[in-house]
């Protein structure tokens, strides 16, 4: 007889007809049910596309777009040398300038990103980890310039460093300076940015990397934990910080799957929160924003994934998301069109407006299947949190290898499956068709790096090079001797010091790793 599995491995029985029920309220610990009491009734969750090319001024005409299609919170994604403390003209940068994100090299850069858009009146996500207290610095001090009240400032840094160790890759310095950077970006946020979201553990990344669901959610968690460990240490009040940090999960096909993790997440950190320390029903509640999976999108039939990013999309609003980015269909392909980019943000919308779905609080509560396998996707979890626990914590299940190769091992089963037929991918392994080549494809063109370059080459030219060698002089001071580093980055960043130079003070003082 044919067993039914989820991508994690968990049977999915012929008939459910009873299940442990969830005796609390929405609103109410351990928020399994959702974060608010009535949910999408009282605001709707966040529409934030996320977006980022070539230079400052192409990208800040695509918010533009965005915004005026409808977007209620922009989301930036960088290019590959910003991500990793490069300026655009080192050699190390060259071929990837502007290609997977926007170019920002100097505070002039950002300057030109928000060009027309008052940030004290949108919330910014800012895809960054390593270099995430350069770009916020920047963020500072724009806002500054705008005369915007930074304690009304609210939006999110990713600032997720172990995932990248684990899963993606963009990492500067060792574990341990970098989870130095982290604890001093939630001390400074937690009296100058109190709205703030200062890290956004991400199992995105984790699942893109071929990860199962039950594992994105228990490595998520783990990082999670080792946070609020390390700032625990550093003798931050869980109770204060803990507040301002959220999460970022994948969404991938297997509808109830992903919803069953969603509403397990919220009632696993809560316990994890709980068991730390926090009393503050809000240090306690799992916030997330969601984006739909971008490595279940196929080059083949590529209109399909208006489809899969329908069905992703819907079961995250099922499943309580505070936020939620849609892809475009032609993402296996290119970076978005316009058209795309526009149809990923309309299927949101349907769903907000017209499938009546955010009508109700949590409305597959109860179901017998749903509740089960709520239950099963928690205990698959926190057997992978007990056994990274036993190693000493996430850090050390990363430095040992444990987690990515945990990932390895499901991404190659995952492999295996859909190249054997058991596991159907439309378009791909089954209901094949011979078709043209795609059409309208997005190209960035190399030439953008000349024109950053020349930016570099002005901005050295007019701005104060003493003052920016005696802030970086302080900088490193502080690196040395365990300040703060976020005022000397503000400081920094306000006198022109580009990204790179920044960088390269602190690898100077941390090495890389």
């Amino acid at each position: 007889m044919k067993k039914f599995i989820t991508t994690s491995g968990i049977e999915i029985k012929e008939l459910y007809t009873e299940a442990k029920p969830v005796t609390e309220k929405p609103g109410e610990f351990p928020f399994t049910r959702g974060i608010q009491p009535d949910m999408y009734r009282g605001k709707l969750w966040t529409m934030r596309q996320y977006a980022g090319f070539s230079t400052a001024e192409e990208s800040n005409k695509r918010y533009h777009y965005l915004l005026q299609n409808g977007t209620m919170g922009l989301s930036v994604a960088f290019d590959l040398p910003t991500q990793i403390g490069y300026d655009s003209d080192h050699e190390l940068a060259e071929g990837e300038v502007g290609k997977v994100g926007v170019a920002i090299d100097s505070l002039k850069d950002i300057e030109i990103l928000f060009d027309g858009i008052e940030l004290q009146k949108i919330t910014t996500s800012m895809t960054i980890n390593a270099t995430a207290s350069i770009l916020l610095a920047m963020y500072i001090a724009l806002a500054k310039k705008q005369g915007a009240d930074l304690k009304q400032i609210s939006g999110t840094i990713q600032n997720d460093i172990l995932k990248e160790y684990a899963a993606r890759g963009t990492y500067i310095y060792p574990p341990k300076p970098s989870m130095r950077i982290i604890t001093d970006i939630f001390e400074y946020c937690s009296k100058e940015l109190p709205k703030w979201n200062t890290i956004s553990i991400s199992g995105y990344h984790i699942r893109e990397a071929g990860s199962t669901a039950v594992q994105e959610l228990a490595f998520t968690l783990a990082n999670g934990k080792a946070y609020l460990k390390a700032a625990l240490d550093t003798g931050l009040d869980i109770n204060v910080f803990a507040k301002r940090l959220s999460f970022f999960f994948n969404c991938h096909n297997n509808f109830f799957e992903e919803i069953a993790k969603f509403r397990a997440a919220r009632r696993m950190w809560a316990a994890i929160t709980k068991d730390l320390g926090a009393t503050d029903p809000r240090a306690q509640q799992l916030r997330f924003h969601t984006q739909t999976g971008g490595s279940t999108l196929t080059a083949q039939q590529p209109q399909n994934n208006i489809v899969r990013v329908a069905i992703q999309a819907m079961a995250a609003v099922v499943g309580g998301t505070q936020s939620l980015h849609t892809n475009g269909f032609d993402e296996a392909l290119s970076l978005p069109t316009e058209e795309a980019a526009r149809i990923a943000l309309r299927t949101q919308q349907l769903i907000a407006f017209e499938s009546g779905v955010p009508e109700t609080v949590d409305p597959l509560a109860g179901s017998y299947f749903v509740e089960t396998l709520t239950n099963e996707v928690e205990t698959a979890a926190w057997k992978y949190l007990e056994a990274i626990d036993a190693m000493g914590g996430a850090v050390t299940a990363i430095e040992e290898g444990y987690i990515q190769q945990q990932i390895a091992d499901s991404a190659y089963q995952y492999q295996k499956d859909v190249e054997a037929g058991d596991r159907i991918i439309v378009g791909v392994n089954k209901f094949e068709v011979e078709e043209p080549p795609m059409g309208k494809v997005f190209r960035v063109d190399d030439s953008i790096r000349m024109v950053q370059m020349e930016k570099l080459k002005q901005l050295k030219a007019e701005r104060n090079n003493e003052a920016v060698e005696q802030s970086l002089k302080a900088l490193e001071q502080a690196a040395k001797d365990g300040s703060n580093l976020m005022p000397f980055i503000l400081q920094s960043v306000e006198n022109y010091s580009t990204l790179g130079e920044i960088a390269d003070v602190l690898r100077g003082v941390f090495g890389e790793f």
